[in-house]
């Protein structure tokens, strides 16, 4: 494991202290206070208890029969407080863990959804891998292994003070002789298991160091191999036309080679430490008699003083070993923090490229749409578009055709505002509505209600007005099923989810609209149908489409050509000819 520096310390704070500044911090604290003082009183109940060996092991040396049942009743009272103390302290700690896991689990996903941070992160290079198992996984085991890991520290460290004193105590003086006299060691005991923890601890580091990184890949390569499992899942259709069984199959088998490799690496490192840790724990059972028996056998304790001594001397060990015992669960939490860390490192770097960019997407005060001195570029680079401008007024409909590759989508994508790869400024009308449809619908698991009242919210819609659009957009069928859950992505075909996206567009009502191909599944009349529900349900509405057909020409006024090999061109859609006021310093690379 990597040395615990102050920069690891900072990591584990950072993670942690915002729940503890946020509005759930006086009943966390409430919480958290409850559990300490449970876990103090834990401690107290094991000084008592060793405290207790003492005279009832004496009292078995001195066969005392009513000593004997006298301790039984001390123990009966003690070992009822301690399951009472026991099963409170797990419930407060669980309910504590779970109230952090839900504000954590929602500070994350808030920050992953604001400003697009969940695609952008897709389009870097360095991208964290798998950002929802980090959310749904990792979270879960950094809440439960921070308050495992800080409320066993915090008891090791009070069973150690408690103990060290009773064990000085116990121990005595040994007295080693020499050949220039005697040496006299008070509380030799102490120094015994100061000694055994600490070269426990030095030869566990030493030994399990590598399974910091085994176990932050072990947690990614289990992630790939399960996204693979639910790609296959969402896209069963393609792969059955294509009969790519057999493609799949090789696919998953090489991801899951990495989970296997991983963890067979995993394994034999663990088995090397469980190998010294058990070895460490067993001796440590035995090693106290040892070191406290020549006491015992000099007449100096009785039998209960030898188990009370080697009871607290177990303490003290196991209170000093707490690093070795914990290794393993530490070098877990660590690739989680690791894991955990690299997302908001990622999201920092996202908004501070943000802050650096000269994009600028604002709402104006101008009722059009106007894109001014825009330059569109790709990851690697390379320029789509330079010194772009266009400004379309309320009413008009622009197509936008070309070639495939010629960049249209990502000239969609900033409009929209959500590509980072862009400089110049987009401004859309302030208070109005903007509503984007890709060529695939994203359709979010829920009822059909649900998915037709998407993005805005699962507020209520009359039932009269749903099962008109549904009609409108010739789905009919579906009227029955407006309150049924079902994976509605896989249950329509994709010409169904794109006039279920026109069936939100009627709902919703927007002023500009921006279609991205999304008509490419549906036939040509039905294509003009949708097109027709556009022109005559919504009123003033601006269209901004992306297509490759002919037949799209007749339902827009405006038309923009791009290719790569030429300028770009804008013309009338329905006739040949340049628009002057649309081609100004219009350029593609």
């Amino acid at each position: 494991m990597r040395k615990f520096d102050i920069s690891f310390i900072k990591a584990g704070w950072g993670l942690t202290r915002e729940y503890w500044r946020s509005t759930e911090r006086w009943l966390a604290g409430g919480l958290l206070a409850a559990i300490v003082a449970l876990n103090l009183g834990d401690v107290y109940l094991l000084v008592r208890l060793n405290e207790w060996n003492n005279g009832f092991y004496n009292a078995l040396q001195r066969y005392d029969q009513k000593a004997f049942f006298g301790a039984l009743g001390t123990f009966s009272i003690l070992a009822g407080i301690y399951i009472l103390v026991a099963v409170y302290e797990l419930y407060f700690q669980q309910m504590l863990e779970i109230r952090w896991r839900r504000w954590m689990t929602e500070h994350y996903l808030q920050n992953w959804l604001r400003k697009q941070h969940y695609y952008r992160m897709q389009l870097q290079n360095n991208g964290s891998d798998n950002p929802d198992q980090r959310i749904s996984e990792d979270i879960r085991l950094f809440v439960s292994s921070t308050l495992t890991l800080s409320l066993g520290l915090l008891k090791a460290v009070v069973t150690l003070i408690s103990f060290t004193a009773i064990l000085w105590n116990l121990s005595g003086v040994l007295t080693i002789p020499l050949a220039q006299g005697k040496v006299a060691i008070p509380g030799y005991m102490v120094w015994t298991a100061a000694g055994y923890a600490i070269l426990g601890t030095w030869l566990t580091a030493k030994i399990g160091r590598p399974l910091v990184k085994l176990n932050f890949n072990q947690q990614r390569y289990e992630a790939d191999f399960r996204f693979s499992l639910v790609r296959l899942r969402e896209n069963s259709e393609s792969v059955a036309f294509y009969q790519g069984e057999s493609q799949e199959e090789s696919n998953f088998t090489g991801r899951f080679k990495k989970t296997f490799e991983n963890f067979y690496k995993l394994m034999k490192r663990q088995k090397r430490l469980t190998w010294f840790t058990s070895c460490y724990g067993q001796i440590a059972i035995i090693f106290p008699f040892l070191v406290a028996a020549p006491r015992f056998f000099s007449r100096q304790i009785q039998l209960g003083g030898l188990v009370q001594t080697a009871s607290a001397f177990g303490k003290v060990q196991d209170s000093l070993s707490f690093f070795v015992s914990s290794y393993a669960s530490l070098a877990e939490w660590k690739a989680v923090l690791n894991r955990l860390v690299g997302f908001n490192q990622q999201i920092d770097s996202i908004e501070s490229s943000r802050e650096q960019t000269a994009f600028q997407f604002i709402a104006g005060n101008e009722p059009q749409f106007t894109v001014s001195g825009l330059k569109v570029g790709l990851p690697n680079g390379a320029i789509l578009f330079d010194n772009f401008e266009l400004k379309l007024r309320k009413g008009d409909s622009l197509l936008i055709t070309g070639p495939s590759g010629s960049g249209k989508s990502t000239l969609m994508r900033t409009f929209a505002g959500i590509w980072p790869f862009s400089e110049g400024k987009v401004s859309i009308p302030r208070g109005e509505k903007i509503l984007f449809l890709p060529q695939k619908p994203y359709l979010p698991l829920g009822t059909l209600r649900e998915v037709l009242l998407y993005p805005y919210g699962t507020g209520t819609a009359a039932d009269d007005r749903l099962k008109e659009i549904l009609s409108q957009c010739q789905l009919e069928e579906l009227i029955p099923y407006l309150d049924t859950v079902e994976n509605w992505s896989q249950l329509l075909s994709l010409g169904e989810q794109q006039r279920i996206a026109f069936g939100r567009a009627l709902l919703h009502q927007p002023q500009w609209l921006f279609l991205d191909e999304a008509t490419s599944a549906l036939d040509e009349p039905l294509e003009r149908t949708m097109y027709g529900l556009l022109q005559t349900k919504l009123k003033d509405l601006t269209i901004v489409s992306i297509g490759h057909r002919q037949t799209l020409l007749a339902l827009h006024q405006l038309r923009l050509h791009i290719d790569k090999r030429s300028p770009l061109h804008f013309s009338d859609a329905r006739q040949s000819g340049e628009i002057p006021r649309y081609s100004r310093r219009s350029t593609a690379s």
